[in-house]
């Protein structure tokens, strides 16, 4: 026998029997046969019962199939495996059904008169209305937030990164950590005491103020990794040049790292963007439209939808406002991280070839 063939049999007695590409989805189409079938028989109605018993048939099926076919070291991997794109799934279906009934239920009133008109001379309970004016609240509102969180926060952070040495910055660091866990009640509660010791009325202004605390921690936390992220090379590089040290942050460490400051302040901004109880305390909202945010009570979105809903239990056109607005809100976070995204490819540094 010649040492070709020797090897070929020695290879082959080391492979063992393996299951086909198709195998982890014809055990899914089976476990979710079985489980509608067990759900059936036993009478529940919820489908969620029926995919969480999927998913329990699943990844069983999966494990007992392996061990039978490929050993049980292989099931092992392939049972991890079965657990990931289970919790993938269940992170993803909540996400896709809010999605679906947001934009089932919200393209009902959704058209360029809703998006163009206030609620000034509509009651709550009579068809009509937009917000209009609950769109120009919202974006003056997060946009002052925006020019006084993201500056704050960047800046903050290179302090911490690039600075930061001693008591002084883990007190700002421990503060910060503090800040990321405040519920939002608490900052909104913070400005309406200042506002109650300076006599003053509600006004979007004071929202933006509540927001901007509520986005600072944000920023900074998000900056500072990608801060960190950044080569020390590069800092070296710089200052053996003889570059200042605040121009070497400035021309070499930003600019790296701008995509990733960006991405950061934009989550921040969608997370702001769906506040609620700071706007309710210091701006009250408004049925007519309030283009002076240092002035007078505005609407905002968030707080719109929760006063058409609170509205809706005698009311369909108040329900379906609420959902537009809804639909509306996802559109504008959609519209903030697309834009993240681009910016980040746009400032990404370039490499050449």
């Amino acid at each position: 026998m010649s040492t070709a063939a020797v090897t070929d049999k020695r290879r082959s007695s080391l492979r063992s029997a393996s299951l086909p590409k198709w195998s982890p989805w014809a055990i899914a189409a089976g476990s979710i046969v079985v489980a509608v079938g067990i759900g059936e028989g036993a009478g529940l109605t919820s489908h969620i019962q029926w995919g969480l018993i999927a998913a329990l048939l699943f990844v069983l099926g999966t494990y007992v199939i392996a061990s039978a076919v490929e050993g049980r070291r292989q099931a092992k991997d392939r049972i991890a495996t079965s657990l990931v794109w289970v919790a993938f799934l269940l992170a993803v279906v909540p996400l896709v059904s809010l999605v679906w009934t947001t934009v089932k239920r919200g393209v009902k009133v959704l058209d360029p008169y809703f998006l163009t008109h206030s609620m000034g001379v509509v009651a709550d309970s009579e068809p009509g209305g937009g917000i209009y004016h609950a769109i120009i609240g919202s974006l003056e509102q997060v946009g002052l937030a925006t020019l006084i969180g993201a500056p704050i926060g960047v800046l903050t952070a290179v302090y911490l990164v690039e600075y930061g040495r001693g008591g002084l910055a883990r007190a700002v660091t421990f503060f910060v950590d503090v800040m990321t866990g405040i519920p939002s009640i608490v900052a909104g509660l913070f400005i309406l005491s200042l506002m109650l010791m300076a006599d003053m009325q509600p006004f979007g202004f004071a929202g933006s103020l509540a927001l901007a605390i509520l986005m600072m921690p944000v920023v900074v936390r998000s900056t500072e990794e990608m801060l960190k992220l950044v080569p020390n090379e590069l800092r070296e590089a710089s200052l053996a040049l003889g570059v200042p040290k605040w121009r070497t942050i400035l021309k070499v460490v930003l600019p790296t790292s701008i995509g990733g400051i960006t991405t950061g302040i934009m989550l921040a901004i969608a997370r702001i963007a769906g506040e609620t109880a700071p706007v309710l305390l210091l701006v009250w909202g408004n049925s007519f439209i309030n283009n002076n945010p240092f002035s007078g009570a505005q609407q905002s979105l968030p707080l719109y939808i929760y006063q058409q809903y609170s509205q809706s239990s005698g009311s369909t056109a108040a329900f379906d406002r609420a959902w537009a607005a809804s639909l509306t809100l996802i559109a504008f976070v959609m519209i903030l991280n697309l834009a993240a995204r681009g910016i980040a490819r746009w400032k990404a540094p370039k490499t050449g070839r």
